[in-house]
């Protein structure tokens, strides 16, 4: 008997029934999973179960996997019926795959119609119950049904060892696995890899030495663990000796420790041996091309890992979630959209992980419609409060502007981890509530060094900077180590602030920690430096700095501009263009046009404004519009300036008006300077900027009328003048002097040593023969 034609129809309609979950992207569909399964059903019209009942028992066995992996339970049920007009449906191995369908469908009653057909205690169907409930996560019910076992094999007592292990019941597992009478290479194993899931690399390695010395060979699965757990505790060298008994016991050439082995050897760096591994290996299965992606990511050529993954002859959901993940994390996030886009269209269900990266790249571009749409989709396959997905659901709400919805997104995560409570204070931070960062910082249950890191980064982001250096003396006290995230917040609040002294203080402790040349807190070094006019430290964090990027070589050409050193500013981006790779960003080209018009370098400004687009592919915007005005108005060539800002293909900033207005304070030129300020007045009605500027002007022309003119417009708009201000550091305490100030608490001293150093100031300005007439 043949199985009749009029199943195929059923199963192409899984086409339609998997698309339903995504009508997000695309309006078509193709799937390898129907493929296989239309194969399959296809392939049982050739067999005839009479003379080849085994082939075509093992191609329903087939058809049964696919659709329980897949939680095809309506078309599961039809092909059941098939079974039972075959009469084949009671064969043993065929029913324990149709309890397997049921159970992990959740169709409890045809679990215990299934279990009725065997007619009693049968140890596989238990074990496959304990297995099912551990997948579920009924660990309780698995662990009832072990203790209500006849008997156990060692598939059961491995089952439970390794649901503990799970679900984090590290104790629990233990006392299983040491009461196990079937200690061999399959539960000591479990146990391995049990400690490996939950982070506890080190108790794994010590297991694995227990096993060693108990005489059980590690099997190839034990070897992929281990290998995991040395990556994780960072032990290369005792990799190595794996190594050597892996060669020892003659599995270097197995499957999945030669894939282990690729992944060891790209996380220490190893590159050619990874690569070496790969190409000696006669087998490769789809995780032997994503480790080999990792390779090429990890040396930074991402358009070799995406020609790799373009080749790889069959990808799953690990390589198409692999691949999207890079492009997340290199910050391309209109690739990682467009790849998840297509796994989809191929017919590829994403995972945690895949989902978790694709609302990365989708909170970088703020792009809320598309973050919300798979917002959707994580509801329907029901993992909304998985841990793993709510911390970038989080960060994606919260770069979106909406906080409100991702403090919702956080308060319906069950079991919150350190990771989501970190994501909504940096989430605070970044819309700058930084009340609410601050209260739910308070209340984290267990804080890590990056809870610090995230409250004390919302602070310098919306430049309250006196409060930073008070949270991190509190992470000090809490015994909390900085690392090198915290110090170069830290470092950035000492910029503004101008404490240097402070600022030398954490350069020790940062040589201390032997972080002093790692790449972002010795730039952040560099710019400490300079914002605090000690431009020698500064140049000597730089030059001793292993490699250098675009932000740290920006940090001391405008620092060099910025302390008067125009010339060598000049220079030194000379110098970068010649002897590195790093390419010109807007903010370094900002700083060089600073240079130059402090330089009253008026050609060469020129040069580098026009090559910004033409050589480097850097579209001006206005502050570099702005920095042009300046450099000529600064030059005196106040017509030109004022035509520049007329000719600009945007309309132009307040600042390039008042650069143009400062120019004719300097020069007297009168006529421009009205009609300077009156755009500024268009522009800022309710600032006192450019009428600060205008009577300047009037007043170095000696028009006191006017000034009193502009004086009184101020006033009558409530326009105050912002009072100068300049501090000084004493024994790490700043002290803030303000125009005509009387608050500060030493002002009567400080007073009487102004009188003296302008008695002494006049004695000195006094010429050799002033003789004093005594009458």
């Amino acid at each position: 008997m043949k199985v009749s034609l009029s199943y195929l129809p059923l199963f192409r309609k899984l086409h339609q029934a998997t698309w339903q979950k995504f009508p997000l992207f695309s309006s078509t569909f193709t799937t390898s999973v129907t493929d296989k399964l239309e194969k399959s059903i296809a392939s049982l019209i050739g067999i005839n179960p009479r003379t080849a009942f085994v082939a075509y028992a093992e191609t329903c066995v087939s058809v049964l996997k696919s659709l329980s992996t897949h939680g095809y339970i309506r078309e599961g049920k039809a092909f059941h019926g098939h079974l039972i007009k075959m009469g084949i449906s009671s064969d043993r191995y065929i029913s324990v795959k149709l309890l397997i369908m049921y159970l992990n469908c959740k169709k409890y009653v045809d679990v215990e119609e299934i279990l009725r057909e065997f007619g009693g205690f049968d140890i596989v169907a238990w074990n496959c119950m304990i297995t099912a409930h551990v997948q579920q996560g009924n660990i309780e019910a698995a662990r009832q049904l072990f203790d209500e076992m006849p008997e156990r094999n060692e598939v059961t007592w491995t089952a439970l060892i390794s649901g503990f292990m799970k679900f984090g019941r590290v104790d629990d597992s233990l006392w299983y696995f040491e009461r196990n009478p079937f200690q061999n290479v399959v539960s000591w194993t479990a146990v391995i890899s049990g400690f490996v899931r939950n982070g506890s690399n080190v108790e794994a390695l010590k297991v694995f030495c227990k096993m060693l010395k108990h005489g059980t060979k590690p099997n190839n699965v034990t070897f992929t663990s281990i290998l995991a757990a040395c990556i994780g505790f960072g032990d290369f060298e005792l990799g190595r000796i794996v190594l050597g008994l892996i060669v020892k016991l003659g599995l270097e050439d197995n499957l999945s420790v030669c894939n282990a082995l690729i992944t060891f050897f790209v996380r220490m760096g190893e590159f050619d041996l990874a690569r070496k591994v790969f190409d000696r290996m006669e087998e490769r299965d789809v995780i032997s091309w994503t480790a080999i992606l990792d390779l090429y990511v990890e040396m930074g050529e991402l358009s070799e890992a995406r020609r790799i993954f373009d080749e790889i002859p069959e990808r799953n959901e690990v390589s198409w979630s692999a691949m999207i993940a890079r492009y997340s994390q290199y910050g391309d996030a209109k690739e990682a959209l467009k790849l998840f886009v297509d796994m989809i269209r191929y017919g590829f269900r994403p995972n945690v992980s895949c989902y978790s990266s694709i609302l990365s790249a989708l909170g970088s571009i703020e792009c809320l419609r598309l973050g919300t749409s798979v917002h959707g989709h994580v509801i329907k396959i029901g993992i909304e409060r998985d841990v793993f997905i709510g911390g970038p659901l989080i960060d994606m709400y919260c770069k979106c502007g909406k906080t409100v919805d991702g403090r919702l997104v956080f308060e319906f995560i069950l079991e919150r981890n350190v990771v989501c409570w970190n994501s909504m204070v940096a989430g605070f931070g970044l819309n700058g509530q930084l009340e609410e960062a601050k209260e739910l910082f308070e209340q984290i249950p267990e804080r890590n060094n990056i809870s610090w890191n995230a409250l004390i980064s919302a602070y310098v982001q919306n430049e309250h900077c006196h409060e930073v250096l008070e949270l991190f003396n509190q992470m000090l006290l809490s015994r909390e180590t900085p690392n090198k995230s915290t110090f170069s917040s830290v470092l950035r609040a000492c910029s503004s602030l101008a404490y240097i002294e402070k600022g030398k203080n954490l350069h020790g402790k940062i040589v201390k920690l032997g972080i002093e040349y790692e790449l972002f807190v010795a730039t952040a070094l560099t710019d400490m430096y300079a914002k605090s006019g000690d431009i020698e430290s500064s140049k000597r964090v730089f030059n001793r700095m292993p490699e250098k990027n675009e932000v740290s070589w920006t940090a001391m050409i405008q620092g060099l501009a910025d302390n008067g050193f125009a010339e060598d500013s000049l220079n030194l981006f000379e110098e970068m263009e010649r002897t590195s790779t790093v390419a010109p960003s807007e903010l370094m080209l900002l700083a060089v046009l600073f240079a130059c018009s402090h330089c009253g370098l008026v050609e060469k400004g020129f040069k580098y404004f026009e090559s910004m687009e033409k050589v480097y592919g850097i579209k001006p915007t206005g502050k570099h519009y702005t920095c042009m005005v300046d450099l000529l108005a600064r030059s005196g060539r106040l017509r030109e300036a004022e035509n520049f800002i007329k000719a600009m293909p945007f309309r132009p900033e307040a600042n390039a008006w008042a650069a143009l207005l400062s120019g004719c304070c300097v020069y007297q030129n009168e006529e421009i300077a009205e009609r300077t300020a009156q755009r500024i007045w268009e522009l800022l009605e309710e600032t006192s900027a450019g009428y600060v500027l205008l009577s300047n002007i009037y007043a170095s022309a000696g028009r006191w009328n006017d000034v009193s003119r502009v004086r009184k417009l101020m006033r009558e708009k409530g326009l105050k003048k912002i009072g100068g201000c300049s501090w000084i550091e004493v024994r790490n305490q700043v002290h803030s002097f303000y125009s005509e100030d009387g608050c500060h608490s030493h002002l009567h001293e400080i007073d009487r040593v102004l009188e003296l150093l302008m008695s002494d100031m006049m004695i000195i300005s006094l010429p050799s023969d002033f003789e004093v007439q005594v009458s």
